[in-house]
């Protein structure tokens, strides 16, 4: 199998890590050689956040170059925007419409991009665009929002939900089990 190389992007704080460590283990439980790489950057809370997860037969390396993402999972619409230029001509944006301002915006230096979906799709992106944070709500915390990311990307491979739902819970602490289910859940189903 040809390398399938999927990035997961966002802001420190968002839950990043646990999303591409959950897929990591559903894909090695899958039988294929699986890089990750985590970038942090100005990782703490508010900071781009960027994690590399590679996977097929023999993955040599753990880096996604421009134009070689298969999906980009997004926490936050401007880090979608941010990495667009990863993303293969055929691959899939996967954000969350979520907003959160930069530092620039924060101190009034700049203005927080407008119409971002609308740019991307024009740009030839082709863009699942959803509201993970309400999902997130909806299942019992805002933190959940990397589960119903999660939940979408599981739309786009060809694997059932139980495969999934036994890498959550072998990823999450138990007593969050049930809420994270619940937001893999909605993601995948809404």
């Amino acid at each position: 199998m040809q390398t399938k190389n999927i990035m997961i992007v966002g802001v420190g704080g968002q839950g990043t890590l646990l999303a591409s460590k959950l897929l990591g283990r559903l894909l090695l439980d899958q039988g294929y050689d699986v890089k990750v790489s985590e970038v942090h950057g100005m990782s703490q809370r508010g900071g781009s956040v960027v994690t590399y997860v590679r996977y097929g037969d023999k993955v040599y390396s753990p880096v996604i170059d421009k134009g070689e993402a298969n999906f980009i999972v997004s926490f936050e619409l401007l880090e979608a925007a941010r990495w667009l230029e990863f993303l293969r001509p055929d691959g899939r944006i996967i954000t969350n419409t979520q907003q959160t301002n930069p530092m620039p915006v924060i101190t009034g230096a700049a203005e927080y991009p407008q119409n971002l979906v609308e740019k991307m799709t024009a740009a030839g992106a082709n863009v699942d665009a959803m509201d993970a944070l309400a999902l997130a709500e909806e299942a019992g915390s805002s933190k959940a929002v990397n589960l119903v990311l999660m939940g979408r990307l599981s739309r786009y491979f060809d694997l059932p939900e139980e495969v999934w739902q036994k890498a959550i819970t072998n990823s999450v602490p138990e007593k969050f089990l049930e809420l994270n289910r619940t937001a893999f859940h909605l993601g995948r189903n809404s």
